[in-house]
């Protein structure tokens, strides 16, 4: 599904020096594959998610995305691959304060031409198990039922992988085995899941790890016994 080679990735400074994020990387996801992306504060995890997402560009080498190579196509095809084939869960929820749990979930169809928008939210909403708190705004809901708002907000358009960044960052530990054990059942009805984190605990419930130190992959290994989230 995803192929990345020799990927680099160089920022610049204020003083026009220039700091290397991603130092060749190469990296290919299948379908149907759950992976931890683990590394820590600065390590080039989150750059590295944010090139596979495509939320950013590679200074050079090569992005391939279902065979197409992503350095090729326009602002808006990258858009449109993000809203209809990508789906993102991230540490902070990012939902609307003032809007029920369901009016949140449906936000990624409002410019789409699907007819039954109502109905998809709520399917994605009974698949994270908050079938009784669609008409609850953020406030009247815990933190980890926030989070699985999030989830499924990322699920409405069915896409292809989601991508979670430290999705438990702002959960206690109960919480956060409740947002695994959902990517867990999400990924056993073959769905890709990505996930970016700095605890080697929670990566331990995927079935591959991908560490990454100073922008470079350092090791990629199989899950022999995946944790299970309970």
């Amino acid at each position: 599904m995803i192929q990345l080679r020799n990927i680099h990735k160089i920022y610049r400074t204020s003083a026009d020096a220039e700091v290397p994020a991603l130092v060749d990387v190469s990296l290919g996801i299948k379908e149907g594959e759950f992976l931890a992306v683990v590394g820590a504060s600065g390590s080039g995890k989150s750059t590295l998610m944010n090139i596979l997402g495509l939320l950013d560009r590679p200074s050079s080498g090569s992005h391939l995305f279902h065979g197409r190579e992503v350095g090729q196509l326009t602002i808006d095809e990258l858009a449109t691959i993000r809203n209809q084939r990508l789906g993102f869960v991230f540490q902070s929820f990012h939902l609307l304060p003032r809007t029920s749990a369901l009016e949140n979930v449906e936000l990624p169809l409002i410019y789409s031409d699907r007819s039954d928008i109502r109905a998809a939210a709520k399917a994605a909403l009974a698949k994270v198990g908050l079938a009784d708190r669609m008409t609850h705004s953020p406030g009247e809901l815990s933190g980890g039922q926030q989070q699985r708002v999030a989830i499924a907000r990322a699920l409405v358009n069915e896409p292809d992988v989601i991508f979670a960044d430290e999705p438990t960052g702002n959960l206690d530990s109960r919480a956060g085995l409740e947002i695994m054990a959902i990517f867990q059942t999400l990924n056993r009805q073959s769905k890709t899941i990505v996930l970016v984190t700095h605890d080697e605990e929670l990566a331990q419930h995927a079935q591959r790890i991908v560490r990454i130190s100073d922008g470079r992959i350092v090791e990629d290994q199989k899950v022999e016994r995946p944790r299970v989230a309970q």
